[in-house]
């Protein structure tokens, strides 16, 4: 049994998620994973990737039973995140944006709202989570989409850039401020924003560096009317509700950084097994064993940490913010230091679209700054331990 397959036992996991798992390892690997290059190069979005994890159910595994699921445990969902991303990162945030935008609807909605809209979703709906704008990223107060109430309608106006699903979502979680509530963080409020709803407009979608095959889209409401039913929570309680969400969504980032990662660290020691120089394996270079153990070192804490901060989830409490946060911070900076490193031990064929370590290294950029900057985390981290 090697260290990743160690590795892997450490979810606790029962029979009935350790057999969908396998059953996602096998669709990753035979079917995801080789068309992952495709939809790179040509930035079309996956569809047949969604249409085969909608046929698994993959979706239904975060959506309570009552309204069309079959849930299993988050660190189920972690696994199945990693799984996919390290096939296909593009397709493994696709999926994973959907858990991102609905869990606030699954925890804080209504009967009435979970009914309605998560149904949908279990069936094979595609969300969005719209916070971002370009004047308010890591700082959410400073956003400008506004909610303005008329009868028993909200009238929304403003604009959302790098939205991941934005192109394709049927469901929008959409973050603005509140008219008529002056404080900057009082004000922010949440609703979710249907399909095809008149004024909302794609703008456009970015050509990226990496996870080309998501679309990450600049949107604009411009008089979208939503029903009243559709406000989660009450007015100004939107900062609460994404804190809440960004806690629950960043362990999942973490779990795609990983997918990244251990991708990148299988497809090196793979290559330094077999590649030769001055007539010896490149594994067999003492200075290449301390790198290879250095980062495997790393790889096995930090997905060992992703299933302790799984059980802290699951457990029900809210106070592991800063758990998320080490966690989203460290496995999204190994994500990025296993691929640099992997396409310095292909050599000049690590730099060439032949090998997939070069798009894993395009891949894993990303990590490190959506989801809240590594920058900010750092600050999130370091400001905990500052005396009330």
């Amino acid at each position: 049994m090697t260290l990743l397959d160690r590795l892997d036992a450490a979810a606790a996991l029962d029979d009935d998620e350790r057999m969908l798992l396998e059953s996602v390892r096998t669709l990753a690997r035979t079917e995801i994973a080789p068309r992952a290059e495709h939809h790179d190069r040509t930035g079309e979005f996956p569809q047949a990737n969604v249409d085969a994890i909608n046929a698994l159910g993959l979706n239904a595994m975060f959506i309570p039973e009552a309204f069309g699921g079959a849930p299993l445990s988050y660190r189920c969902y972690l696994a199945c995140v990693r799984e996919i991303s390290a096939a296909c990162a593009a397709t493994g945030i696709i999926w994973a944006t959907n858990f991102h935008a609905m869990k606030p609807v699954v925890d804080l909605g209504t009967d009435e709202q979970k009914a309605r809209l998560l149904p949908r979703i279990a069936a094979g709906g595609l969300a969005a989570l719209a916070i971002t704008e370009p004047d308010a990223g890591s700082d959410a107060t400073g956003m400008k989409t506004n909610f303005r109430e008329a009868g028993d309608r909200i009238v929304v106006n403003g604009g959302k850039t790098f939205i991941t699903n934005g192109d394709v979502a049927d469901l929008y979680l959409l973050f603005g401020k509140w008219a008529g509530i002056d404080d900057p963080k009082g004000a922010i409020s949440v609703l979710v924003l249907e399909k095809g709803t008149p004024g909302l407009r794609i703008v456009r979608t970015e050509d990226k560096l990496g996870t080309r095959a998501s679309g990450t889209a600049t949107l604009a409401f411009d008089g979208c009317e939503v029903p009243r039913e559709n406000l989660i929570g009450a007015p100004g309680e939107g900062l609460r509700i994404l804190f809440a969400s960004l806690n629950k969504s960043r362990p999942s980032i973490a779990a795609h950084a990983l997918g990244i990662a251990r991708a990148a660290f299988e497809d090196a020691v793979a290559y330094i097994n077999d590649r030769r120089q001055s007539g010896r394996r490149i594994l067999e270079f003492q200075g290449i064993q301390f790198l290879v153990a250095d980062l495997a070192a790393e790889l096995a804490l930090c997905e060992s940490f992703l299933w302790r901060v799984g059980e802290l989830v699951e457990a029900g409490g809210s106070d592991f913010g800063v758990e998320a946060s080490i966690l989203k911070m460290r496995a999204s900076d190994l994500a990025m230091r296993m691929a640099t490193e992997a396409v310095q031990l292909f050599g000049g064929y690590g730099y060439c679209r032949d090998y997939r370590v070069e798009r894993l290294m395009r891949d894993a950029k990303i990590t490190q700054i959506w989801e809240g900057t590594n920058q900010v985390h750092r600050q999130l981290i370091g400001r905990s331990f500052l005396r009330k």
